[in-house]
């Protein structure tokens, strides 16, 4: 990797050195920090879970017809969430945020990785929810019930799913330092199943045990919902404080507000901009790059871990470590 007179650079050690004289550091993550631990994205034109858009069940006016189905998609979703294991990349985020008392991850995932890998919460901003957090629909109801792991949520919801095997060739994969485990967790995964739904009825899902009355939902945000007030306001707070060092954009376009406007923000605050990404020809609102910017193009579970080596330590160990206390915990 090397370093350009003009544009973004692409040199680590380069990179390094700005990292190391940053104090405060705002990491933005998307799909694709996740893409290494074999999840689907359900974005796209192939974005089907049993012949179903996946787009079109993640809105309030779907649950209102049949919450049934919405339900099966998002416990769908948990288990393949809870059959995945962080990856590197979060590991890195972890550890840079346990070194680096004013840095902050805001996440557009709702897949939990994160969380389970440890990384301390109040540096950690969920700007679309997660699957584990569930609350009531009832908008009148504020109850809300967070961090519930239960697989399945309600047993009426128990996923029974071919992809399973199909999630294990892509963890295997994801533990694997085959430079191409990309290519291959892509044909390991897939957003749709043969498999038929059957319809719910309204009264056998779980109601809230607050207002009696509310049917319970996933705790994350739909299309044509508001992102949480509070969470905004943390960072609104956070960007405020004073001069921003150093956006890292993981795994994402930025093109969704208001992802798109904290690269903005964080550059008129005085910020270098780190982009990691797949593919550098799909960088979107994160693609307005500048000389003393940073591209690096590639898997983030194997780049992060390298340019946060300068602070973080040894990533690749950490997470080896994180990965064997997995495995003892599921023996």
């Amino acid at each position: 990797m090397t370093s350009t007179l003009f544009g973004p650079s692409s040199d680590v050690e380069e990179f390094s050195k700005v990292l190391q004289s940053s104090r405060r550091v705002l990491a933005l993550c998307g799909a694709g920090l996740s893409a290494a631990s074999g999840l689907d994205t359900f974005r796209g034109a192939g974005g089907m879970w049993r012949n179903h858009q996946a787009t079109t069940l993640a809105t309030p006016d779907a649950f209102r017809a049949d919450p049934g189905l919405v339900w099966l998609f998002y416990s769908y979703r948990r288990h393949r969430a809870l059959q995945a294991r962080p990856n590197a990349g979060h590991v890195a985020l972890v550890k840079l945020a346990e070194r680096m008392p004013d840095f902050i991850t805001l996440t557009q995932n709702v897949d939990g990785l994160s969380q389970r890998a440890n990384h301390p919460r109040e540096q950690l901003k969920l700007l679309h929810g997660t699957l584990f957090d569930i609350k009531c629909f009832n908008s009148s109801c504020n109850y809300v019930e967070q961090d519930n792991y239960n697989d399945p949520y309600h047993p009426i919801l128990a996923i029974h799913s071919a992809e399973d095997d199909r999630l294990a060739a892509a963890k295997k994969a994801a533990d694997s330092s085959t430079p191409d485990r990309i290519a291959n967790m892509e044909s390991a995964t897939t957003s749709q199943t043969p498999e038929g739904t059957t319809r719910i009825d309204p009264a056998d899902l779980p109601h809230c045990p607050k207002c009696k009355t509310g049917l319970l939902r996933p705790g994350v945000v739909w299309f044509g919902e508001g992102l949480p007030a509070d969470t905004l306001s943390e960072i609104d707070e956070w960007m405020d404080r004073g001069k921003v060092d150093l956006i890292m954009v993981i795994g994402t376009t930025a093109t969704v507000w208001p992802a798109a406007g904290y690269v903005e923000d964080a550059r008129a605050r005085g910020a270098r901009v780190c982009v990691v990404n797949m593919d550098s020809a799909e960088l979107g609102a994160a693609g307005q790059l500048q000389t003393g910017d940073f591209l690096f193009e590639g898997d983030a579970s194997k780049i992060l871990p390298e340019l946060v080596k300068s602070v973080a330590g040894d990533v690749e160990s950490e997470w080896q470590r994180y990965l064997l206390g997995l495995e003892g915990d599921e023996r």
